[in-house]
């Protein structure tokens, strides 16, 4: 194959695609197409390290600025790719000109979903997916605001842990009974409750908004049972949708994502897909699964671009995240669904915030975290892996520190 290859979605998935191409020795034309006029750059810095004020904001971008033009990689910012034409292997940017394609990746990511309820759209009602967003929100949040996060999933808590540590006045609404119950269940997710409050966050669970008011400009927000809270600054982080407008136009399969076999290949042959927008069957799992977390568009681009070069390449990793909120930093790895697990087994002690958590099935283990304790991860995964293959392992071993995790599986 000589090309070209087009990759649409300039994000941390697409770049890395881009960088793998050349790396495995693909010499023909790429050409790495983005609706923002940033380069790509990583997302986990904007409700981190940069929101805070720790890290510069050249540290989110995937590569130097010189980067593409010195690995001959045709980038174009700011266009919008506006229809994909499989039979004719064309997009079309800007609904004006058209590029061919011998080989397609769709990287498009994923959208905000919005909040729609009276005053959604006054000043001061913010998102953070983009790092524009997160340049408006550095200026915006300082010592004494009054800052209201709609969502307590990780971008609203970790938005509202930068909050409290640059000094503003935080309240996080969440309609679910804790934080994080659908990942973590109730058992971890009672963990970052108290980790929030701790450090002075009011938590108001089970809990809709009705409004939000405001002449202009946010005032507060309005509850469902009519409890106002007042605020100057909003956070919405209420989840997000991926982006499959081209795959649906141009009658690609989608279900939750564009729908991708193992080797991140769509309904059509020369169309792949990673990263947010893909919803790809995972051979370890033995399921199809969408992932919208970094660790999946950092693996996910480089595997898709040896697919494309007819490698022998599969997706069969354990999901990865991390998070940082506080003095607490945690690493994930696994999948379980909500209900999916027996109990949750706790090595260390939970109220010291440092401690190792497995999520177990029939004493096989599914997903584990590892929180204020490191290098261990890559042990967590090699658990995870067995768990899935069917292997399980002795509960009491692993919940004793003194048994060290690469012993369970000997």
């Amino acid at each position: 194959m000589t090309g070209p290859i087009v990759i649409v979605g300039g994000g941390l998935a697409g770049a890395k695609a881009a960088e793998t191409l050349r790396d495995a020795g693909f010499d023909g034309p790429i050409v790495l197409i983005g609706e923002e006029t940033e380069r790509p750059y990583e997302r986990p810095p904007l409700s981190k390290g940069y929101l805070l004020g720790a890290d510069p904001r050249e540290q989110a971008f995937v590569h130097d600025e010189d980067f593409y033009a010195a690995h001959d990689i045709e980038l174009r910012l700011g266009v919008r790719v506006t229809m994909l034409d499989p039979a004719a292997h064309t997009v079309t940017l800007d609904g004006v000109s058209t590029l061919r394609y011998d080989k397609l990746l769709l990287a498009t990511g994923a959208r905000v979903r919005t909040l729609r309820v009276p005053g959604a759209d006054l000043t001061g009602v913010h998102y953070l997916r983009t790092l524009p967003e997160a340049d408006e929100l550095r200026q915006g949040i300082r010592a004494g605001a009054r800052v209201v996060v709609i969502g307590a999933g990780w971008i609203g808590l970790e938005t509202a842990a930068a909050a409290r540590q640059l000094g503003a006045e935080v309240t996080v609404i969440e309609v679910d009974a804790l934080p994080l119950r659908r990942v973590l269940g109730d058992e971890v997710a009672r963990i970052y409750a108290e980790l929030h409050r701790d450090h002075g966050v009011d938590l108001r669970f089970s809990s809709g908004v009705r409004r939000i008011k405001g002449d202009g400009a946010v005032e507060a927000v309005v509850l469902e049972d009519d409890i106002e809270v007042p605020a100057d600054l909003v956070v919405v982080g209420i989840g997000v949708t991926p982006a499959t407008e081209l795959a649906d136009v141009a009658g690609l399969t989608v279900d939750n994502g564009v729908v991708t076999d193992a080797q991140l290949r769509t309904s059509d042959p020369d169309i792949y897909a990673c990263g947010d927008v893909a919803n790809s069957f995972n051979t370890l799992l033995g399921r199809r699964i969408r992932v919208e977390h970094w660790g999946n568009a950092l693996s996910g681009g480089p595997l898709a671009a040896r697919a494309i070069l007819g490698q022998e390449v599969v997706y069969d990793q354990p999901p990865y995240f991390y998070s940082d909120q506080y003095d607490l930093g945690m690493e994930y790895a696994g999948y379980v669904e909500p209900g999916g697990y027996d109990q949750v087994v706790f090595r260390g002690d939970p109220a010291t915030r440092q401690f190792l958590a497995f999520w177990v099935r029939d004493g096989r283990v599914l997903a584990g975290m590892n929180a204020n304790i490191w290098e261990v991860n890559d042990a967590i995964q090699e658990l995870v892996r067995a768990g899935y293959r069917g292997r399980s392992v002795d509960l009491a071993k692993l919940a004793d520190p003194d048994v060290p995790l690469t012993e369970l599986l000997t």
